[in-house]
């Protein structure tokens, strides 16, 4: 019986990088690959997620997702975001992408990708600043399935990410002879620069004073004591640590999946030094 297995790309920049990136959907099916597929998706989660990290007010959305993939392992994707709280467009940004896998030995598989994503201006979202993001990537499956990924993001600023993880996929039964039911507890620590936080902070001050809403300034305006927020910023830091626990309906062409993530920030994140942040997702993928 030939299953879905469906990652998530974990924001805008990707949905991982949105809802952690942040968006594509990046689905695979077996290790060989004999034809070519399309699949499309539908997601929703409570809370835009940046890396475990999250702007200073609530950002629940809905996104649709479609990714072609080549049977040589080239991609395209495509992504529409509908903010819940946003009540002028239909469309609160979309994003494109395109990227490449493919295998370096039985068990080492690399992947290098792009995306744009388009932002309206005045975007709540705290990685609106950057809206290209360049990623490659190396997963090794064995008993364990670990992943680093680097991350590189720029357009008003320029932020490099790297996240390392490891999970494992268990199963849990099934209803009939056709499906499986999975759940696949993660644990991932991603570290970076924080250039965007500067500017989301700027851009926020902005957008409360055109919305007539004033309101004193929680972290002071940037660079406000000569330097030293800058310094912060720039620095290579510790952002976070991620444990995320999905569980997954799979069937030979469609996919169910529910996601809780709980993000324990370290004391460099500039977003809300050593809080602890939950994400709830619940996402639906049809393959071709």
């Amino acid at each position: 019986m030939k299953l879905l297995n469906i990652l998530i790309i974990s924001g805008f920049c990707g949905i991982h990088c949105y809802g952690q990136s942040d968006s594509t959907v990046k689905p695979t099916t077996d290790t060989v690959r004999n034809k070519s597929t399309l699949t499309i998706g539908a997601v929703y989660s409570n809370n835009a997620n940046y890396y475990g990290q999250k702007a200073e007010e609530n950002i629940p959305y809905v996104a649709a997702a479609a990714t072609y993939r080549t049977k040589s392992g080239i991609y395209f994707t495509g992504t529409a975001y509908r903010l819940l709280k946003d009540t002028e467009t239909a469309v609160s940004a979309a994003s494109l992408g395109a990227g490449i896998e493919f295998k370096l030995s039985k068990k080492l598989s690399a992947d290098l990708s792009y995306s744009h994503t388009f932002y309206p201006a005045y975007s709540p979202l705290l990685q609106a600043s950057n809206p290209d993001n360049a990623s490659a990537s190396l997963t090794y499956d064995n008993w364990l399935s670990s992943k680093i990924t680097a991350d590189y993001a720029f357009g008003k600023t320029q932020d490099f990410f790297v996240t390392a993880g490891t999970g494992k996929q268990v199963k849990l039964g099934s209803i009939s002879p056709k499906d499986i039911i999975t759940i696949t507890p993660a644990f991932d620590v991603t570290a970076g620069t924080q250039r965007f936080y500067q500017t989301y902070l700027t851009e926020k001050r902005l957008r409360d004073s055109l919305l007539g809403i004033v309101l004193t300034p929680i972290f002071g305006p940037p660079s406000q004591d000569g330097g030293s927020t800058t310094i912060v910023t720039t620095q290579f830091n510790l952002l976070s640590y991620n444990f995320k626990l999905p569980v997954a309906y799979n069937r030979a062409n469609y996919l169910f999946e529910i996601e809780y993530q709980l993000s324990l920030l370290s004391g460099s994140a500039q977003s809300g030094a050593g809080k602890a942040n939950s994400f709830f997702s619940a996402s639906f993928y049809y393959q071709f």
